[in-house]
């Protein structure tokens, strides 16, 4: 299966920049092809591709310093580095920053486009998470000061009549609040509740 998706090059070689976008165009994806990775990193819609394919060494900013400055603009692209020199401290650097892949040129067409899948659906996952995370937040900041409390016992694993004495109110209170955080978070178990809660709170990595 070809995958579709918008590609961003940077490479400051012209012959295989333009090969490059010859072959990913002629499979129906979009392509913006950069001859520099200031180039890149100046263009305000550099964050819109689902996958960079990013030279390692260049002049100027080099493919690491790129991917370095994109992760302090918290641009979450998938990176397929490319090099034609690279060394296994630069491949350790570039796959601990979250590249998808390393890949020595030359490399074959198939093995690139499979990687260029592979970030494309790693942007997508991405992007379904990042909806799942607002849409979280977004209910959670529905639920009074009260619920809040009840929630954050819940989700500890705790009963109603403990939550009851531990908040110093009656049971069916803790029972009415709870059906309330249910309607509220859109959930109908404490398992999916507490799911949603990570939702809203994910963990660092």
């Amino acid at each position: 299966m070809k995958p579709q998706g918008k590609v961003c090059i940077v490479e400051d070689d012209p012959v295989v920049r333009q090969s490059l976008a010859m072959l990913l165009e002629s499979l129906g994806m979009q392509v913006a092809s950069h001859a520099s990775g200031r180039e890149f990193l100046d263009d305000p819609r550099c964050g819109e591709c689902d996958c960079l394919i990013l030279d390692v060494r260049m002049p100027g900013l080099g493919g690491l310093e790129v991917q370095a400055r994109m992760a302090e603009r918290g641009l979450p692209v998938p990176i397929v580095f490319i090099t034609g020199h690279g060394d296994v401290p630069m491949a350790v650097e570039a796959m601990r920053g979250g590249a998808v892949d390393f890949l020595q040129k030359p490399f074959s067409n198939r093995v690139l486009l499979e990687r260029i899948g592979q970030a494309i659906a790693r942007k997508r996952d991405h992007a379904c998470l990042a909806g799942r995370q607002q849409a979280a937040e977004a209910r959670l900041a529905a639920l009074s000061p009260r619920e809040r409390e009840v929630l954050e016992l819940l989700v500890e694993g705790r009963m109603n009549k403990a939550i009851a004495a531990e908040l110093g109110i009656s049971a069916k209170t803790v029972e009415d609040h709870r059906a309330s955080i249910m309607r509220k978070m859109q959930v109908r178990s404490v398992a999916a509740l507490v799911q949603a809660v990570m939702d809203a709170r994910p963990s660092p990595r």
